[in-house]
């Protein structure tokens, strides 16, 4: 049985409509609204929403563990890099992973001016944003951040020793802002013609987690994103060189780059109605897709505590538009407490009843197809089966104790000339605090065959680690 019944991506559907795109320009009108321009207009898409739009050729997907896709995808891109590497993450904490990311510093040093005689030192930043709890509690809450001297590097952060690093023109720098409000995001620049989206962070669990890759002009759309927020104040001028075009071989499609700025306060009113989220790109583009997907959406989210998001599904659902849902059970449950004051669990409970209620309505409803009102959709929830918790090595392959992707897919395979299929990828969870707090970046790519890609490379994982909860054949009651 295929675990993610998003749609039959082998036979693109035929539908009476003409050709459609769910990245058109409509969905940045909600970046227009008033609340929009405020939230948006001091940052550098604020008085032009449509320049986050762009085109991208896909290079590729993968899935695995954070330490597989490190040694296997992201480390590799490194040694690719001719003149400059950006590298951010949120946490950094992983020995493992650290041992493997110092080493190939130390190759890239070595090897610089054998490779490339006269180029100078390769250039080299990177960013994180939490690394302890004590870090967090110390850390300076300007928008500046803190840049780590070299006598740092070592004790610090285990990096090798500065001296040995003599072929590269290395920064590091942390942002983080009290109470809440981590710099999520996760993607590397590679001489500002490759860029890499991972969901995994610089850490130790061993949980199931994707890349995708990507060429084009979104990546000159990513750079400006970094240098807009990371790269000022202490780092070095970044200066200017010619990107080549692209030559990639793989086909081009529209692609969207989605920021979500932090918020440093996350507007809790739990005696009141939860307030509307941030009308950053990143909740404003999701939002758009429930509202204007014809058929389905998935969800693939560590968590699910947003509240404007399990509305704007029940909307969808009411609309006829079928939903799938999978999560993880009890992940991070004191941070969800803490950021959303519920947990997932609770929040799918509550999403239940309110279904049902919508579909006994539906069901009384003997002529609502005659009234001209779109059927109930079908909503399928299930949670992540994840391996024995003895694993804890983070090194392990194949082994997933819980699920960290965070993808959605809009409307499988899309209409009949396969505009509309849409897959969200990036940092965002489907949670509380990333549509309120914490600083956060997606990419949306409306291409059907990167959607089967990711598609069947997730139902491959999933296959066998799926506990269907309701509308599965066998549901759990």
């Amino acid at each position: 049985m295929l675990i993610l019944e998003v749609e039959n991506l082998e036979a693109i559907q035929n539908e009476a409509s003409g050709p459609t795109s769910l990245l058109s320009s409509e969905w940045t009108n909600g970046l227009q609204s008033e609340q929009g321009v405020k939230e948006n207009h001091s940052y550098y898409w604020g008085n032009e929403p449509t320049i986050l739009s762009s085109n991208s050729s896909p290079e590729g997907f993968t899935t695995g563990t954070g330490h597989e896709l490190y040694v296997s995808t992201i480390l590799p891109a490194f040694e690719s890099a001719k003149r400059e590497i950006i590298f951010v993450t949120c946490f950094w904490t992983a020995p493992i992973a650290l041992r493997h990311f110092s080493d190939i510093l130390l190759t890239l040093s070595r090897l610089r001016y054998r490779r490339f005689p006269g180029a100078g030192k390769l250039r080299v930043r990177l960013c994180f944003s939490s690394r302890s709890f004590r870090q967090k509690l110390y850390h300076t809450s300007s928008p500046n951040g803190y840049i780590y001297p070299p006598s740092q590097w070592e004790l610090e952060l285990g990096l090798p020793m500065p001296g040995l690093l003599y072929g590269l023109d290395l920064q590091v720098k942390s942002i983080f802002v009290l109470p809440f409000s981590v710099m999520h995001p996760k993607f590397i620049i590679i001489d500002r013609e490759r860029a890499l989206l991972p969901s995994c962070n610089l850490s130790h669990e061993s949980w199931l987690e994707c890349c995708i890759s990507l060429t084009g002009p979104i990546v000159s759309s990513l750079f400006q994103f970094w240098r807009a927020f990371w790269g000022h104040d202490g780092f070095s001028v970044m200066d200017e060189f010619a990107v080549p075009p692209g030559s990639s071989s793989k086909p081009s499609c529209p692609a969207v780059l989605l920021p979500s700025p932090y918020h440093r306060f996350p507007l809790f009113r739990p005696l009141l109605s939860p307030p509307p989220p941030p009308p950053t790109p990143l909740n404003t583009m999701l939002l758009h897709l429930l509202s204007t997907a014809k058929r389905s959406v998935f969800f693939l989210t560590p968590n699910l505590t947003s509240p404007p998001l399990l509305s704007a599904i029940i909307a969808a659902l009411a609309n006829g538009i079928s939903i799938t849902i999978i999560t993880n059970r009890y992940m991070m449950v004191a941070e969800q407490l803490l950021t959303a004051g519920t947990i997932t669990e609770l929040c799918i409970w509550r999403l239940l009843r309110k279904y049902r209620i919508l579909v006994s309505r539906s069901r009384k409803s003997e002529s609502t197809a005659e009234a001209g009102n779109p059927k109930v959709g079908r909503l399928k929830v299930g949670y992540f089966i994840g391996d024995s918790e003895k694993h804890e090595d983070e090194s392990a392959s194949g082994l997933f104790r819980k699920s960290h992707v965070k993808c959605t897919l809009v409307d499988g395979g899309g209409d009949k000339d396969g505009n509309g299929a849409v897959v969200v990828l990036g940092s965002g969870n489907m949670d509380r605090a990333s549509w309120f707090t914490s600083q956060e970046l997606g990419v949306a790519i409306e291409d059907p065959a990167v959607v089967r890609d990711v598609w069947r490379q997730l139902n491959k994982r999933l296959e066998s680690r799926v506990e269907g909860y309701y509308g599965w054949e066998k549901e759990r009651r």
